[in-house]
């Protein structure tokens, strides 16, 4: 049996899929790429090709069965993709296999795909191309009526591709999400490898994903994978790439912006720390947000924000009403604020829009808030998948980050974010509402502090002017954290016990 090891692999234009793929497509083998309509098929192929050529210079070869090439070039260029460019240095070349509704045709004979493998043959022996795509496989099969007749033509057309040592990718579409990968039920036997792309209607958001159903001879990663489309970027594979639990863990200390916050962690956060504050809306999770990022701001770090509920103009008045100055630590070059409603991407675009801000903005800490926000518009095992993508990405960075989440209830109560990131998180802060002799007070708990001790008291936290302010620990007083408070008279020291003995004995 052939080993993976002695198969070579060709650079798919996914960075994402070379990572699932270890490496690659298999070099000379035909991929059946499936999927419903929007599913991001068209794309696929091209972003195939167009990697291949400019990364690689790869000669490339496009059929194209439904769309002009006049619309192909259009579409691609709408993702960044020049492909007038790359067919004037020779590198590209399309081959018109579309069907004219306008021309009478004549039938002589039975309809085979001799024509069509002779075209592809002549293309590329005299462009030299390695990559061939035909988008799509649909278009072409819709003049059969029986299975055997589409097994035994797509075989002729696999072996042609196969014989002409080109790696290829041929699209097909498929009239539901699950069950049959093609129209027939026989075209995934045919190709050597078979990928399908989902585009699902999940708790009324649309999400995209791919999966790795067959690749003969070679090891791949299994599973669905989500992924989008970008402008200038085309199709983004979201993986866990880079981010094995193999990051190292710093030692380092910083200052959270509260020294009495420092206190508690014991000499403050570490340097890598993800960490969550959780708390009832109006209880300081904002507040705690600016008090962080001020605290990297007084030892020139730089800082970038991501509000998800806030506007700019609203994050930059509320510090300043607490004594901060955004606009002149944005003006200084050492902080950055991203602001936009959850509602306007989808959750892994925001994702990526997260990777690509740090990358290109390299700061030291990062905030979020909230997460909560973009909760409301993904499915549980979305939400999940981000916060893993989210919080390796920001782990192997290095990066001190902060997220807030909102609870439930005024009084307390998790929220649903918290059962999704408590393990993923170092740290966890939980901020409540106390209802004590008809006033409403706040309070602050270090719930988690990895690799640390830490302050386990509640501790009652006043807001004023210049920010927060964190107190003495609640006396008398539990059920706080579970939003229903219950006083109770403090126990007697051994002082006062001795002392109301001997008045005892005096009043006798």
């Amino acid at each position: 049996m052939t080993s993976s090891a002695a198969i070579s692999k060709v650079p798919t234009g996914h960075s994402g899929l070379d990572h699932i793929l270890r490496g690659g497509f298999p070099r000379g083998r035909t991929t059946l790429v499936s999927g419903t309509a929007g599913a991001g098929k068209t794309i696929f192929a091209l972003q195939f090709l167009y990697g291949g050529t400019r990364e690689y210079g790869d000669a490339s070869v496009f059929v194209t069965c439904e769309e002009t090439p006049t619309t192909i070039r259009d579409n691609a260029a709408s993702l960044g993709f020049d492909l007038e460019r790359l067919e004037i240095d020779g590198q590209w070349t399309f081959i018109d296999a579309t069907y004219d509704p306008g021309q009478e045709e004549e039938v002589i004979g039975a309809f085979d795909f001799s024509a069509l493998i002779a075209r592809i043959q002549h293309a590329v022996d005299r462009t030299g191309a390695t990559r061939v795509a035909i988008d799509s496989l649909g278009a072409l099969l819709t003049r059969y009526e029986d299975a055997h007749t589409v097994r035994r033509e797509m075989l002729r057309l696999s072996n042609a591709l196969r014989g002409m040592g080109v790696t290829s990718v041929l699209t097909n579409e498929r009239s539901e999400m699950s069950g049959e990968i093609g129209r027939f039920g026989v075209e995934e036997y045919v190709c050597d490898n078979v990928l399908i792309l989902r585009y699902t209607l999940d708790e009324e958001s649309r999400r995209r994903t791919l999966e790795v159903l067959k690749m003969r001879g070679v090891d791949h990663l299994t599973g669905e994978f989500p992924f989008t489309i970008l402008p200038g970027e085309g199709i983004v594979i979201l993986t866990l790439e880079g981010t094995n639990l193999t990051a190292e863990s710093s030692t380092e200390r910083i200052h959270s912006g509260l020294v009495e916050l420092d206190e508690m962690c014991n000499g403050g956060m570490f340097r890598d720390s993800v960490s969550l504050v959780s708390g009832a809306t109006g209880t300081g999770k904002t507040l705690l947000v600016t008090e962080f990022i001020d605290g990297g701001a007084s030892r020139g770090e730089r800082s970038l924000i991501f509000s998800f509920e806030e506007s700019r103009s609203q994050l930059f008045r509320n510090a300043a009403g607490w004594g901060r100055d955004f606009a002149a630590l944005e003006a200084e070059g050492t902080l950055r604020v991203e602001a936009i409603y959850p509602e306007m991407r989808s959750l892994e675009d925001h994702l990526v829009a997260i990777m690509h801000a740090v990358e290109e903005y390299q700061p030291t800490r990062v905030a979020i808030d909230s997460l909560s926000a973009l909760e409301r518009i993904a499915s549980q095992r979305g939400f999940r998948e981000f916060l893993i993508g989210l919080t390796s990405f920001i782990k192997h960075r290095q990066i001190a980050a902060l997220m807030t989440a909102t609870a439930r209830t005024l009084l307390g109560g998790e929220s649903l974010t918290e059962a999704h990131i408590s393990t993923l998180t170092d740290m966890i802060m939980v901020l409540r509402y106390v209802e004590m002799a008809g006033e409403v007070r706040r309070g602050f708990a270090v719930l988690k502090l990895r690799g640390s001790t830490h302050d386990k008291m509640i501790h009652e936290f006043t807001v004023d002017g210049s920010g927060m302010r964190i107190g003495s620990p609640f006396r008398g007083v539990t059920g706080i954290l579970s939003g229903n408070p219950q006083h109770h008279a403090e126990a007697a020291t051994d002082l006062e016990l001795v002392s109301r003995m001997f008045d005892d004995e005096d009043g006798a």
